[in-house]
């Protein structure tokens, strides 16, 4: 049945090839999709993580006429009542299924697509498994709370030839593709530096007692593949901010700017050869991300990328790359440059034109039908979050990294560092690579 819903899928999408780098996929109101949409011609959804990302999204999914939720899962019974409402009021129904265990939905239901928002320690397990399924993947960053979970959540999803699309909605926001068009066609000539700078990270909330389970959440399963700890009030978001379970602001956002300084730059598939720098850790109660953090990365063409908390650099947030005709800055809501008129510059034909897509969720949605690839596949979400893990390695170890970005292994044999790349997960979890 998967298979052929699949054709099916294949047949109703049409891609055309696109210019130079990447492919432009035909947006289905160009086929005639405007309109109602039959039954059988939706694409089936289900939603795997119910906090405040999840319902943001499937809030932004249901509104496409094409798009059918059917099923949620969380392990907090106050998450899914309150996701199941607003499924089933949109809907003018109740038909909305809830489930408390990921494995059970992914037995039961048989959709097309998934969309995952999780807290970081469980993306690779979970992620591998819908892929095993040969379901199609809109997955929150950062792809994996290590490096390790990271490219095992790449394997699964070319191994099941799954289309998988990164949370990092920044691709999708034309100020961003912009600065990129620019940077990548030379406007501000050669780069040799770019500084990406990240929110500061200081949380404190001290040691909090020891508290009684919320009546409906499954906090053994919420830990999953994480060491077990008693519950002391830390649940949904506020697990950023702790290291079992996430790296702060450093790893939550670095999926963001990162990926923008590699996009620019055309480094989508690799990575740093070294990286160096010091931070400073929440050192007072459970709390314990960096609150500081401040590294540099080289790459094997020479370029330097400085990565920093937001205060620490003089453009604060977002991306600025410097060249040897002037600089370019970028960030949420803003763009700047050097000189004004850099910014009035047009892409002609023969230059680089980057991949063009306007809406993430629908970009995921064309590709669904196309098969093609979508503007933030695994991959690059991959190697854009591995930067993050690698400062977070070199502020660990206290050591400067050697980093081979093709075998993705320290060249030097750093064992302690290695040591770092993943974890042990806790029985009866297993690692999904």
């Amino acid at each position: 049945m998967k298979s052929n819903r699949r054709d099916f899928l294949r047949k109703a999408g049409v891609a055309t090839i696109g210019l130079s780098l990447f492919p432009t996929i035909v947006k289905a109101s160009a086929l005639g999709r405007e309109g109602h949409v039959p039954p059988s011609d939706k694409i089936s959804m289900i939603l795997i993580g119910c906090g405040s990302r999840g319902r943001n999204m499937v809030n932004q999914f249901l509104n496409f006429k094409d798009v059918q939720v059917f099923a949620i899962c969380d392990v907090d019974a106050r998450q899914l009542n309150v996701t199941k409402k607003i499924v089933d009021e949109k809907y003018g129904n109740t038909d909305c299924r809830v489930y408390k265990d990921f494995r059970e939905i992914l037995e039961k239901e048989n959709a097309d697509t998934a969309i995952l928002a999780l807290p970081d320690h469980w993306h690779a397990l979970i992620s591998c498994a819908v892929a095993d399924k040969k379901i199609d993947i809109y997955g929150e960053k950062p792809m994996d709370r290590y490096l390790a979970g990271s490219r095992a959540i790449v394997n699964a999803v070319e191994r099941n030839n799954v289309v998988w699309q990164t949370g990092s909605q920044q691709r999708s926001a034309e100020n961003f593709h912009k600065a990129c068009e620019l940077v990548i066609n030379g406007r501000i000539g050669k780069i040799d530096y770019v500084e990406v700078g990240l929110p500061d990270g200081g949380h404190y909330i001290g040691n909090p007692p020891e508290e009684a389970i919320p009546e409906g959440l499954d906090w053994d399963m919420w830990l999953g593949p994480a060491p077990w700890v008693p519950y002391r009030g830390v649940v949904h978001w506020n697990w950023r901010w702790i290291m079992e379970y996430s790296g702060g602001q450093l790893t939550d956002w670095a999926g963001h700017h990162v990926d923008i300084a590699h996009w620019g730059l055309g480094l989508d598939y690799t990575g740093p050869v070294t990286i160096e720098g010091e931070g400073r850790p929440n050192n007072e109660g459970i709390y314990n991300v960096p609150a500081e953090y401040d590294f540099m990365c080289t790459y094997a063409n020479g370029l330097k990328m400085r990565v920093a908390n937001a205060s620490k650099l003089e453009h604060g947030m977002g991306v600025m790359w410097k060249g040897t005709d002037g600089w370019i800055h970028v960030r949420r809501g803003g763009l700047s440059a050097s000189d004004n008129n850099i910014l009035q510059e047009q892409i002609g034909r023969g230059e680089t034109s980057l991949y063009k897509s306007t809406n993430h969720p629908q970009n995921f949605l064309d590709c669904v039908r196309s098969r093609e690839a979508t503007v933030a596949p695994a991959e690059i979400g991959h190697r854009s979050i591995s930067v993050a893990h690698l400062g977070e390695i070199a502020i660990k170890t206290g050591q400067k990294l050697y980093w081979d970005p093709q075998t993705e292994k320290f060249t030097d044999n750093n064992l302690y560092a290695t040591r770092l790349l993943g974890r042990p997960y806790r029985e009866p979890w297993v690692f999904p690579g």
